[in-house]
């Protein structure tokens, strides 16, 4: 087992990788009287298209979330949520763009609430019954999510910012697609990307390291290793739609203003935290167009901007309430051309080396941290810390220069009346 320091957070690493492929990742806090367990596979919704030999597999959008519901579904009839409710544990999973994550925190039986999931993990049960069955539940969820504005206005500008790339797709795909799923093609998708060397544990708490590592090697189950190919359409740096008005019920219009930007000729283990602290040192709460925006009673709440990325591009979105989007967009635009002054982006910067401090204190969001890193940059920088500590306002200045905004887009969602 490898042993390092995640630097400046008097955080210890352990790290193993198993003859399987499969990658472990300790944090002990022995401060903590609870435990956080993260079982990640590097398959997400974006990964519809795939290559094993010279086959090719082209499945249904939304299968990636489908197979995570029916992950649950045990051939003993037995719900693992109620194993892990029974030794005092909450569990859950969610599904990404990029990632499936299986997890769970309890203070007590750990090595109980650890063979259940690896368990659950490797023995997926599927036939064409239950998977009929939960076709009806998801349906039901993606209608749900249509009377979501907030979902609906988010999903919109994402689909309309591409047009070829799976990320276009809401997560969990359309009615049309989960009605295609068969049970075939869940098996093939679990062999292939649940396969070890495309997956990795996180344990963040109360843990003691060697003895974790001989309880997840007595415990987990065999799975293939499977070699494939994530296939990617080539997509185009101009947006697939530029405006685009949602009528549904809602009191305050909602807008979301977008940018697509061709990420290719930069470094990435820095674009992104240079471009937080641009966006964040015009647009965040303390900023003067936030202040200049709340005077006019332009927007009353702040604006919110979130990242999504693809191999190609990165999506920039911004979102606000309000009822004069075009006067909002206006503003965003015009300010997406002004540098901030050095001072701003010290302040900013010092904010953010301060975020990263406080994050340690916490198991989930220390987790959380180690995760987001691995399925973003394909590994934990340990270093963190001091890579945010040696960003400067001149190369951050070069950067925005040099970025081109044009390619923007966006979606209004407005009251039927």
């Amino acid at each position: 087992m490898k042993k390092t320091t995640i630097n400046n957070l008097d955080l210890e690493l352990f790290y193993e990788k198993l003859n399987n492929g499969l990658e472990i990742y300790i944090v002990p806090k022995n401060n903590s009287n609870n435990t956080y367990v993260t079982f990640t596979t590097k398959y997400g919704s974006n990964n519809n298209n795939f290559k094993i030999g010279d086959k090719l597999y082209n499945m249904p959008a939304g299968i990636a979330h489908f197979l995570e519901h029916k992950m649950f579904e045990q051939e003993n009839g037995v719900d693992p949520f109620t194993l892990f409710s029974d030794n005092g544990a909450d569990a859950n999973a969610f599904t990404n763009y990029n990632q499936t994550t299986y997890l769970f925190s309890s203070p007590s039986n750990f090595e109980e609430n650890m063979r259940v999931l690896l368990d659950f993990i490797g023995k997926p049960y599927f036939t064409d019954k239950n998977v009929e069955k939960e076709k009806g539940i998801i349906i039901q969820e993606l209608k749900m999510y249509e009377d979501n504005q907030f979902r609906k206005g988010f999903s919109k500008i994402v689909e309309n910012a591409f047009k070829n790339h799976p990320v276009k797709m809401q997560v969990g795909g359309t009615i049309e697609s989960v009605k295609k799923i068969t049970k075939e093609d869940l098996y093939k998708c679990y062999e292939t990307f649940y396969n070890p060397s495309n997956m990795f544990i996180v344990i963040t708490g109360n843990v003691n390291p060697d003895k974790t590592i001989e309880i997840i090697k007595k415990n987990i189950v065999e799975m293939k290793k499977i070699e494939f190919t994530n296939i990617v359409p080539d997509e185009p740096d101009e947006v697939s739609k530029k405006e685009e008005i949602i009528k549904m019920n809602v009191t305050i219009p909602k807008v979301y203003y977008g940018v697509k930007i061709n990420i290719c000729n930069y470094n990435m283990k820095i674009f992104k935290q240079y471009l937080s602290l641009y966006f964040d040192s015009i647009f965040d709460a303390t900023s003067e167009f936030s202040k200049k925006m709340k005077e006019k009673e332009i927007i009353d709440e702040d604006i919110n901007y979130y990242f999504i990325n693809t191999e190609k591009h990165l999506l920039v979105v911004f979102g606000a309430e309000t009822k004069f989007e075009k006067e909002l967009i206006k503003e965003v635009v015009k300010n997406l051309s002004i540098i901030p002054d050095k001072e701003t982006f010290e302040r900013k910067k010092k904010i953010f080396i301060s975020s990263i401090i406080y994050s340690s204190d916490s198991i989930f969001r220390v987790n959380n941290m180690i995760t987001n890193s691995i399925i973003n940059n394909g590994y934990f920088n340990t270093g963190l810390f001091n890579q945010i500590k040696s960003l400067n306002y001149e190369e951050m200045v070069d950067i925005i220069n040099n970025i081109s905004f044009d390619n923007d887009l966006y979606v209004l969602v407005e009251s039927k009346k």
